[in-house]
């Protein structure tokens, strides 16, 4: 969770619910950005996530509230938490306490079992010496999720004097039968254990000569995946600046856990998305199926304080799929749209690649409203781009440029890009995989587009905000590209409920 400049925030002006997602889950009103304490409970999928209920530039943080049964349609709840007497409530995670550790349903002399926040409380500083303001605290419900109430006995981590030391990410150790917590720490991570998640011992630190330190790090998250018959852990850190496209990113490290300590073998820096706008992501606890889903927040502090939306600031990416693959020997985290995603998705348009595109691409953009998900396979690979286009003049181009071996998004044109400097750019992401063919998917909201390829090995995500509908779609590759399969399918455009 980054404090922000204020001279940077500005209020939006106007309503422009044309920039509405139909898709992903905005606040209804005010601002909003990390995503925090996402945990399923009982077929319930919870989102909390950073939150000014009192305006649409950023604030004393609160943790808002949705729910889903599907991870598409989300439904706001009360706020969770708010700033109290040790300061506004910042990142954290949740968890579902099975075992009752932290003696919280034994204490209400209940039977339920309780879900248990930990987050980071961000005092006010008592003097530019002071660096003890963010202390790392919990938070019970006992009602599914309902309602929540602080700990008395907060905080139950105190800074031992770090400037910044935040975003707890908490999860179960079966073997070691403690709770572990990975914590930003400025330029490092922190791992400490508990066994009631009051009670925290620390056990060691990453991230020395690792990675990216363009930024101070943030919301870090530590998870095990499966590949070809071995355990693997996973690293995933923000970074407030410093990012492959410019300004915030979020980078990974793969390596092994030994319930005390991650290392992970020296490298290049890892991004698990090249695009400028997913930031902050981590994963929900305890995900059914042992499935490790993603969120994160689609923006970037460069100039998330100056989108033109209102009265609403900021959007969550699509909920993604992470595993893990080797590629060249070398080992990548793949980021795919989650399965519930491909089943909203509405019947197939098939466009037949042996005909002229553009006409059926149009068609098929005025069907779905512009709110689409776009399948493309090749068995040979080449290059080409894609335009949309509009009455206004803007133009969107995405497509993979050859020459370069890269996938790329370039919105220099496409609507309003003057509100930041930044903002106007072409962005891409090298192609790591190294088949014949290719494949991509395309998911376009109203203010959004992602792209997946070469299954989720090179990802892209960048916010739009076009001066009028889009009204055509245009396809242009170079010789080589032999199409076999071309779809697109309308996305869905729930009720908002609040």
């Amino acid at each position: 969770m980054t404090l922000p400049h204020s001279h940077h925030t500005r209020e939006a002006e106007a309503d422009t619910q044309q920039f509405r997602p139909s898709f992903h889950f905005t606040p209804a009103a005010h601002w909003m950005n990390d995503p925090n304490g996402m945990v399923h409970h009982r077929g319930v999928w919870h989102l909390f996530f950073q939150y000014h209920p009192h305006s649409a530039v950023w604030g004393p943080m609160h943790w808002g509230h949705a729910t889903s049964s599907d991870l598409m349609h989300w439904q706001e709840q009360p706020i969770a938490l708010q700033p109290d007497a040790l300061g506004m409530i910042f990142s954290g995670s949740a968890v579902v306490d099975v075992g009752d550790t932290a003696g919280f349903a034994r204490a209400a002399g209940v039977q339920t079992v309780p879900l248990v926040a930990v987050f980071t409380h961000h005092g006010e500083r008592q003097n530019p010496d002071d660096v003890t303001h963010e202390k790392q605290s919990l938070a019970c419900s006992l009602d599914d999720g309902l309602t929540w109430t602080p700990y008395a006995g907060n905080p139950v981590l105190r800074n031992p004097g770090a400037l910044d030391f935040r975003d707890p990410k908490v999860r179960w150790l079966p073997d070691r039968e403690r709770w572990l917590m990975v914590l930003a720490v400025g330029d490092h991570v922190a791992f400490y254990t508990s066994p009631d998640l009051k009670d925290w011992t620390h056990e060691s630190d990453f991230g020395a000569g690792q990675g990216a330190h363009d930024g101070v790090w943030e919301c870090p998250d530590l998870f095990p995946l499966q590949c070809e018959g071995r355990t693997h852990w996973v690293l995933l850190v923000s970074l407030v600046e410093g990012g492959p496209n410019g300004g915030s990113a979020t980078q990974y490290f793969v390596g092994d856990f030994d319930g005390h300590r991650f290392t992970a073998p020296p490298g290049p820096t890892r991004w698990l998305d090249h695009g400028p706008d997913n930031y902050a992501g981590v994963t929900w606890s305890n995900a059914p199926g042992g499935r490790t889903v993603f969120m994160g927040w689609m923006s970037n502090w460069t100039y998330a304080r100056q989108v033109p939306t209102s009265p609403w600031r900021s959007a969550m990416t699509l909920p993604r799929e992470l595993q893990l693959r080797l590629v060249e020997g070398q080992w990548r985290v793949a980021s795919l749209p989650a399965a519930e995603v491909r089943a909203a998705e509405g019947p197939a348009m098939a466009i037949d690649p042996s005909q002229p595109l553009d006409a059926a691409l149009t068609d098929a953009l005025r069907l779905t409203g512009g709110r689409l998900a776009l399948h493309l396979h090749a068995r040979q690979a080449d290059g080409f781009v894609l335009t949309l286009g509009n009455e206004a003049g803007d133009q969107l181009r995405l497509g993979f440029a050859a020459d370069e071996q890269r996938f790329f998004i370039d919105r220099r044109q496409a609507g309003q890009v003057d509100f930041q400097p930044a903002f106007a750019d072409r962005h891409g992401v090298p192609r790591v995989a190294t088949p014949s063919g290719l494949d991509l998917t395309i998911y376009l909201d109203a203010c959004s587009v992602e792209l997946f390829a070469d299954g989720g090995l090179s990802v892209l995500t960048s916010l739009i905000f076009p001066r009028a509908p889009w009204a055509t779609m245009r396809f242009e590759a170079g010789d080589g590209l032999a199409l076999d399969r071309l779809t697109v399918h309308a996305m869905p455009a729930p009720e908002r409920r609040a």
